[in-house]
């Protein structure tokens, strides 16, 4: 049926065409057919992910889960636009049943593969013609498995009382049809219905929860783009506190409710200090990008944090070591980092992940100096001596690591270590303005390493190639940044034995704490 559809659709076009020919005494050339969008966006790191052809203006996404049978129903509705004249277009989709899909309120067919939904408009779609699809579908999410392990990793998990959809950049595709490539961010209305006993959250903020029966909906709304994997779902017994920082912002934390005791007391201790954490970050950075913030604590049997847009999901292993208490503020500091960097300024290409993961650990390193007055010059320097010239940290090319080592430590930790080279080159006050431009100039778009080297030259008046290439681009440890004494500011002045000991100490208990983070799969 949709093969007969285009058949018929390509020969109203080319009868069109033939008659402007006929009516321009043939001098005009015949239009070109619509074509196929493809089945990737072009990242050579994922060649499957993402599509092309359209472009997503708003996600529309309406969820009723079971917990207790594990069973998903969903019905998407896509707007988009048409970069091309379109005959079909591809949606990223893992496993489910399509029930029905409509292009513009009309049934359209569609065929399946693995990983992709191709849909067969009933009429082609021209090029700039804005669009919108509704998908209706079911059945058991499938998570995303380890290749190595077969351990589910991401996508939509299972917990012991509910599931939750959270991963990177293997997680929307698992439960909603989308263009899952960071480069095409768009607002998201997520509605939530699950048995009344249950939460339901999601990203930006709610409307007032409903209850009809023994279900119950809550409708949540990204004001600002978000990427495709920054989007997810919680579901199941959590102990929810709404509140606003200092400045007004609504704050609305969830902690499974199956966390108790000490665990419980370390992590809503963290969890107090976002509004200073939030604050610190906007002192450097610039304003908070976006309307909400928060946190999701959740038992589930993963070893990472997601920066979720204006909600980060955590697993309560953070907080698990009552000898090492300020680890969990460090992930929080990471992740409210990542909200400026990695969400509100997203990936246009995979490589380019340091610009996410070394910008929010260097987030850490100004986070201990306000807390703990150790400079990130101090932190740079140790962790400089730490790693000899034969130490793996030297063999990751971090601005353009591979998908294997996307997620190295040399990402973050060298990522971060670019970050203090560059500070030393231009000078802290070049520095945090090219910061604050980024995040500015870039708010709900995207950035590139390249992009990013021209900024930072022309903010500076410096040429950097060299420092970028030397940090990001090599495999070999690079020279250390000459740092003059004017630069050695604040705890950097103390010397002797005491001070010498004091800095190695905390420093080995972040960089063992950033290791355990890392190995975790930390993101």
């Amino acid at each position: 049926m949709g093969h007969r559809s285009r058949v018929r659709t390509l020969a109203v076009v080319a009868a069109g065409a033939l008659m402007a020919s006929l009516l321009t005494g043939g001098g005009a050339a015949a239009a070109s057919p619509p074509t196929p969008g493809g089945p990737g966006a072009g990242d050579p790191y994922y060649p499957s992910y993402g599509n092309s052809g359209y472009d997503v203006q708003a996600y529309d996404l309406g969820i009723r889960y079971n917990p207790g049978s594990g069973l998903l129903h969903g019905r998407a509705r896509i707007l988009a636009r048409a970069t091309k004249d379109l005959s079909d277009f591809h949606l990223d989709l893992v496993g489910f049943t399509v029930r029905s899909v409509t292009v513009d309120g009309t049934a359209a067919t569609w065929t399946r593969d693995p990983h992709e939904l191709v849909v067969h408009p009933a009429a082609a779609l021209p090029r700039e013609h804005r669009f919108a699809v509704v998908v209706r579908y079911d059945g058991v999410p499938e998570p995303f498995r380890d290749p190595r392990s077969g351990k589910p990793v991401g996508g939509f998990l299972r917990t012991p009382d509910g599931g939750i959809a959270v991963g990177e950049p293997e997680v929307a595709a698992q439960w909603f049809p989308v263009d899952d490539h960071p480069k095409d961010k768009a607002t998201y209305r997520i509605t939530l219905t699950v048995p009344r006993q249950f939460e339901a959250l999601s990203n930006g903020l709610s409307a007032p929860r409903t209850v009809r029966g023994n279900w119950a909906t809550t409708t949540w709304r990204l004001r600002d783009p978000a990427a495709s994997y920054l989007a997810f779902v919680a579901i199941g017994h959590f102990t929810v506190h709404r509140w606003r920082t200092a400045d007004g912002l609504p704050v609305i934390d969830a902690i499974d409710s199956g966390i108790t005791g000490s665990l419980r007391r370390r992590i809503e201790s963290s969890l107090a200090r976002q509004g200073d954490i939030i604050a610190a970050e906007s002192s450097w950075f610039g304003p908070y990008p976006f309307e909400a913030a928060g946190a999701v604590i959740d038992q589930v049997d993963v070893g990472f944090a997601l920066e979720n847009q204006t909600r980060p999901t955590y697993v309560s292993t953070f907080w698990g070591n009552p000898d090492r208490p300020t680890r969990g503020d460090d992930v929080v500091v990471h992740e409210l980092a990542h909200q400026w960097f990695g969400d509100s300024v997203a990936l246009r290409r995979w490589q380019d992940i340091w610009l996410n993961e070394g910008f929010a650990t260097y987030a850490e390193w100004l986070w201990y100096e306000r807390e703990h007055s150790f400079t990130p010059q101090e932190i740079f320097d140790h962790n400089y001596d730490l790693n000899t010239a034969d130490a793996p940290l030297w063999t990751v090319r971090v601005g353009d690591p591979g998908p294997d080592r996307q997620f190295d430590k040399a990402v973050y930790l060298r990522g971060a270590m670019t970050l203090q080279a560059l500070r030393v080159a231009v000078g802290s006050a070049d520095f945090f303005r090219i910061l604050r431009t980024w995040a500015h100039d870039r708010r709900n778009g995207h950035g590139t390493t390249p992009q990013f080297i021209a900024l930072a030259e022309r903010i500076s008046g410096k040429s950097l190639g060299s420092l970028f290439d030397a940090w990001l681009f090599t495999t070999t440890k690079p020279p250390r940044p000459a740092v003059t004494s004017v630069q050695r500011t604040g705890a950097t002045t103390a010397t002797g034995t005491a001070r010498t000991a004091q800095v190695e100490a905390a420093m080995d208990r972040w960089t063992a704490g950033l290791q355990e983070r890392v190995s975790e799969n930390a993101r």
